[in-house]
């Protein structure tokens, strides 16, 4: 029986532990939550704040620092955080779409350098980088070996293919704006190998789904996914795939109200983004740069955006009418918030007010 838009949402919403905060350890979670986005700094904070039950900011810190989470270039040549373990997997699985990206940009091809060159620079890097290196120390380093090749530079094409994760530099949540860069050690790993693992890996946290959800995810060709799907072992519910043994959650599950985290996987994870975002709000939550507002979750699907209220709270700016029981919820999750921003950093986001001039609001609390 194939499934309905209500079953895959509330599959979503289950798999992400987004259903209820769940008393996990931290690594347990990030495992299940497969893939974090981390392009801003506090998004895997808040991430793991909506799914952990007596989350401690300071537990991903230790995570951070000690390296068994990553934060890395690798899905969509975007920053995730992840369990190492899942880097060496996922880094294996994208590095020919990493490459392409950058060596076959038509601003690497008029810098003065070549391919080759570039690659052979990759063992002076990784040595290098053995400790924690900043930009302005690796481009140093690249400079003495191949010169003022042009802009953008050839750390610019290295530091999204080369394997190196980011280093924690301390600041409200882990890193600050000056990343610092350190390289990992990974056991090599056959290419369709690890293209079919991050494909299972995506299934459990994620699925079910289709190819082209896969597509949207990874970014990685449809042959190739095709070709990597053929070596598991999946069911199949018309178009969508998903590992064996997981049940769909009914369609009146409750969904509580949440307050998500700046680019949240859930909402970039899928080609159909209704499954999370009614699509009249696509435009209003995922920018035309693809900056992706942190968003109100009103029984599972998006409702609106927030940001924090200059004198204390969080206000909310609702696209569409809700009840005083969806207000009185977020008004909950809203003080819970502000405990975790309040001990590192308030006013989060800030720097991204511009989107909302001129949102359509149908109402805007500060809760």
């Amino acid at each position: 029986m194939t499934s309905t838009a209500r079953q895959l949402n509330r599959a979503t919403l289950d798999r992400q532990m987004l259903l209820g905060r769940e008393p996990v350890d931290l690594l347990t979670a990030v495992d299940r939550v497969v893939a974090i986005q981390a392009q801003e700094p506090a998004s895997p904070y808040i991430a793991l704040w909506n799914r952990i039950e007596g989350f401690d900011p300071a537990d991903l810190d230790e995570a951070f620092t000690s390296g068994v989470v990553r934060k890395a270039s690798l899905m969509r040549i975007t920053l995730h955080a992840v369990t190492a373990a899942d880097h060496s997997v996922f880094h294996h699985a994208m590095l020919p779409a990493l490459r392409a990206s950058r060596l076959y940009d038509k601003r690497f091809k008029t810098m003065n350098v070549s391919i080759e060159q570039t690659d052979a620079l990759l063992e002076h890097l990784l040595e290098f980088a053995a400790t924690p290196r900043q930009k302005a120390e690796i481009e140093e380093l690249l400079h003495s070996h191949v010169g003022d090749v042009g802009d953008p530079g050839v750390w610019w094409a290295l530091r999204t293919y080369g394997g190196l994760v980011h280093a924690p530099t301390g600041g409200p949540w882990s890193f600050g704006l000056r990343p610092s860069y350190l390289a990992v050690t990974a056991e090599p790993l056959e290419r369709m190998a690890a293209v079919a693992e991050m494909l299972r890996r995506y299934l459990t946290g994620f699925g079910p789904a289709t190819v082209l959800d896969m597509n949207q995810f990874s970014m990685l060709p449809r042959t190739t996914i095709r070709e990597a799907l053929a070596s598991l072992d999946l069911v199949r519910d018309g178009d969508h795939f998903d590992v064996p043994g997981r049940t769909l959650p009914d369609e009146d599950v409750v969904a509580p109200p949440r307050l998500m985290a700046m680019w949240d996987s859930t909402l970039l994870a899928y080609a159909d983004r209704s499954r999370i975002i009614p699509e009249e709000y696509r435009k209003l939550v995922i920018r035309n740069n693809g900056d992706t507002l942190p968003t109100v979750l009103v029984d599972g699907y998006v409702a609106g955006v927030w940001r924090p209220a200059v004198d204390g709270g969080v206000e909310v700016t609702a696209f569409r009418a809700l009840g005083e029981e969806d207000w009185a919820g977020l008004a909950d999750e809203a003080a819970a918030l502000c405990k975790l921003l309040g001990d590192r950093e308030p006013q989060v986001y800030k720097r991204y007010a511009r989107w909302w001039n001129g949102l359509p609001a149908h109402e805007v609390r500060v809760v």
